[in-house]
């Protein structure tokens, strides 16, 4: 790391302790603990020591998904038995699917999309949004590793997506059901590790009435639905929300394929659209 983009990771990072409150992930705030990294570089490396924290390891096999059982977000405002069949799938046995991806980025936000990419998502290999079609015209690589404890329970799944045509990485993200504070019905939470520190957005799931699923993370106060920033210093843990929200439409298409429609919004102006066609392994 040049010590350019060392200052570049040190400043950001000293932004979201100035925004954001010191939080106690061991305590009150403990909705907000997810897994970290030691190092610039974050790839998969953290599974290992997610899963040492529970006492547990990491288990890769055929069939793994991002959640055991979808009835892990029933709630007052969700039932998974009113999911489509193949939907609940994709979610139980998510590492049996293939991924082919579009993009499409607003050009208001195009250009700082780009600077995020090439100074930090592929340097960092996080968080590396696709900037043009070409991009992912190969479709994506998807690996799913189940993070389990002692005694062999999915406490999360890593959920690693690379760029078929290079192998670079997207996304590293680690995938559980959580409960919010005050809150009756599970979100679907997602912690992306980085170096002392992660982004993590929870997302409010719902049923249409076509049996397809709706994630959405929508603006509110701290500890409702939504995106945050956590970055550790000196032993100290702070926390804030940021200005992104983000739907998902996971449904089938006339012909019965399933496809997901993911909107990717800074404020309430749409930064990002991708569309997912996702259809089953069967290499």
């Amino acid at each position: 790391m040049s010590s350019f983009t060392a200052r570049l990771d040190r400043a950001s990072r000293a932004f979201w302790r100035i925004r954001g409150r010191p939080v106690d992930l061991a305590g009150e705030h403990r909705w907000l603990a997810a897994p970290m990294h030691d190092a610039g570089t974050v790839g998969d490396g953290w599974l290992r020591a997610a899963a040492a924290a529970h006492g547990g390891t990491v288990r890769e096999q055929d069939g793994g998904g991002l959640l055991p059982d979808m009835s892990q977000l029933d709630g007052p405002d969700f039932k998974a038995a009113e999911l489509r069949p193949e939907i609940r799938d994709f979610y139980e046995h998510t590492s049996d699917w293939r991924l082919e991806v579009w993009t499409q980025w607003s050009a208001l936000f195009r250009p700082g999309g780009e600077l995020v990419s090439r100074f930090f998502g592929r340097r960092v290999q996080q968080l590396a949004l696709p900037m043009r079609p070409l991009d992912v015209a190969h479709g994506m690589d998807s690996r799913v590793a189940a993070i389990v404890d002692a005694d062999g329970e999915q406490r999360a799944a890593g959920w690693i997506r690379k760029l078929r045509a290079t192998g670079e990485y997207v996304y590293s993200g680690c995938y559980s059901a959580r409960l919010l504070p005050g809150s009756l019905q599970p979100s679907v939470h997602v912690a992306f590790p980085l170096e002392a520190g992660n982004v993590q957005v929870f997302l409010r799931p719902s049923v249409s009435p076509d049996g397809a699923l709706e994630l959405t993370s929508p603006s509110g106060a701290f500890g409702d639905n939504g995106a945050y920033v956590v970055v550790a210093h000196r032993g100290r843990t702070h926390a804030a929300r940021a200005p992104i929200h983000e739907s998902f439409r996971v449904y089938a298409d006339r012909e019965g394929t399933l496809r997901t429609d993911h909107v990717l919004r800074l404020w309430s102006a749409t930064a990002l659209r991708l569309h997912y066609k996702l259809t089953p392994d069967t290499t």
